[in-house]
Order: structure tokens, then sequence, then C-alpha cells
């Protein structure tokens, strides 16, 4: 019984539900490579990304998420990228870093199409001296860290002009099992296939400023559809103002900086629309980058 009791609390405190398997992130325009590989390779530049998420902030032991990333082109039709994540929830935490390359292809003159395959490791954690149970004594959990190291990959393309783009990525192709007791026992979890679709359009104002509406779909069995819709207001390319909605989750409001197309800031809060609005004040979400423009070309004095 006590095992039972155990395997019902870690699948709640390691899962929430299918669809958080892979952490949320509200700006997801500003950090495009974690949801779809075949970015990278896409903007002649060197990126360099971090990301701090604070979720359901007021709710003990809710979800708290750090991101870095970096992309780079290689030669004129191949992009590599990178990127580390570590998301804590209560007395768990998963952490994943993956590898990827890109591939572009020039399908018109303002037309191209990327692919890409990405691969890395993923580990998920229990903490036990951070679940309390009614029996101290009980075997089933120690104190210990007990947790599991697998292995992941994803596929993705990507197709963008320079007014739209639209992308799709498949992680966790490998649908591991994870196991905290043995491995014999049952399965706690299983990684199940995620879908990714996102995309966008942009709008000239005039020479100064663009609307650009854009969405993000996510979907896994057996879990509803999510959808995220945005719409940002961008001055010059250096100041950008939105807001969004995520079904049945929150609303959102966004700005951003760029400083001298080389210093990124980005800020995101969320309004929670669900029941946990009683609970939590809202998620706060921090962007931070570096950008290198690889066409630059130095002045002469």
């Amino acid at each position: 019984m006590r095992r039972i009791l155990f395997l019902a609390s870690a699948i709640l405190v390691c899962g929430w539900t299918h669809a958080q398997q892979l952490p949320q992130i509200t700006q997801y325009r500003s950090n495009d490579y974690l949801f779809n590989p075949a970015v990278a390779g896409s903007r002649p530049m060197f990126e360099l990304r971090s990301m701090h998420r604070y979720q359901w902030v007021g709710i003990q032991d809710a979800p708290r998420t750090f991101m870095l990333s970096g992309t780079s082109t290689l030669g004129r039709n191949m992009g590599v990228g990178a990127y580390l994540f570590t998301d804590n929830v209560g007395p768990t935490r998963r952490t994943g870093f993956q590898a990827s390359y890109a591939y572009h292809l020039q399908l018109t003159s303002d037309l191209r199409l990327g692919l890409a395959v990405s691969a890395g490791m993923l580990q998920f954690l229990i903490d036990g001296s951070k679940i309390t149970f009614n029996d101290p004594d009980d075997p089933v959990m120690d104190d210990q860290l007990r947790g599991q190291l697998m292995p992941d990959a994803k596929f993705a393309f990507y197709l963008y002009h320079p007014r739209f783009w639209f992308g799709a990525c498949a992680p966790q192709l490998l649908q591991n099992k994870v196991y905290f007791l043995d491995d014999s026992g049952s399965s706690l979890s299983v990684m199940e296939d995620h879908y990714y679709a996102m995309g966008g359009y942009t709008f000239e104002l005039g020479e100064d400023w663009k609307v650009e509406p854009t969405f993000l779909v996510k979907f896994v069995e057996p879990v509803p559809m999510k959808l995220d819709l945005n719409a940002t207001v961008r001055y010059k390319d250096m100041l950008w103002l939105g807001a969004g909605y995520r079904t049945n989750d929150a609303y959102t409001a966004m700005v951003g900086l760029w400083l001298k197309r080389t210093f990124q800031f980005g800020y995101s809060y969320d309004i929670i629309s669900s029941n946990l609005r009683n609970y939590s004040t809202g998620t706060h979400e921090l962007m931070l980058a570096i950008t290198l423009d690889k066409q630059r070309r130095p002045t002469t004095p």
C-alpha cells in the first residue's frame, strides 16, 4: 500500500500532466531555437540566450526553469546549436542538454527551408529529503537523490521568408520510460511524443513600425491541444511590446529591447486565467541575449 502511495505522489510531482513534460515558455518567439532546432543558421549571427522563468508565484514548490542556448551559422547553408535546461518542481528536477545540426535549402530567392536533427541527454531526479511521509520509517523512499539518465532526440523543419515563417518539431522521439524504484518495477512515467508547430507573419507599417502576430501549437496525447497566440508591435527592431493568450491557462504581456543589435532584454508576465489565479499572483519570465551579426563589416575610420 505504501508503495502505491509513493508512486501516486511521485506521478503528481513529476509530471503534473503529460503536456508539461517539457518546460513552458511565454517568449517563444525570442527563444524559437528551444522549440525548433532547424532555426539554427537561419539568421546570419551568433546568438547566446538565457531564459529564467518563475511560474505560479505564491504557490510553494511551483516550477522554476532556467535555459541557456547558443546558435551559429556554419558556412553558407548550415547551422549548429546547443541548449541546456533545468526545470525544478518541488522535490523533482529535470535537466537536459542537446546539440543540433541544421541544413538550409534555397527554395526561391527569398524562401528557404531548414532541416535539423538534435540529440542529447535527459536526467530526472527526485530528492527524497524533500518528501514527507506519514510513516518516517517507510522503506520505499530514503533521503537520497534518485534518478535516471537517458538519451533524447528530435527532428524539425523550418520554412522562412523575410515576411513569414513556419516550422514544426517532434521532440522526445525515443519515448523513454522513467523508473525511480528499480528497473523491473512499473514505469513511473513515459516520455510521450510531443509535437510543436509555430509560425508568424510580419506586417510592415512604414519604415519604422512592424506588427507581428505569431502562434505556437503544442500537442501530446491524450491531453487537449494547447495554443499560444501572441502579437507584438516593433519599433525599428529595437523596442517591442506584445500581448498574448494561452488556452485555458493565461493572458500574457511582454516587453523587449535590442540595443545596438547586440544586447537583448525581454520580460513577460502571465496573468493566470485558470483556477490557479486564486493561489498565485502570476508568472514572471526574463530573457537576456547577446547577438553578434556575422555579416557586419567593420567601418573604416
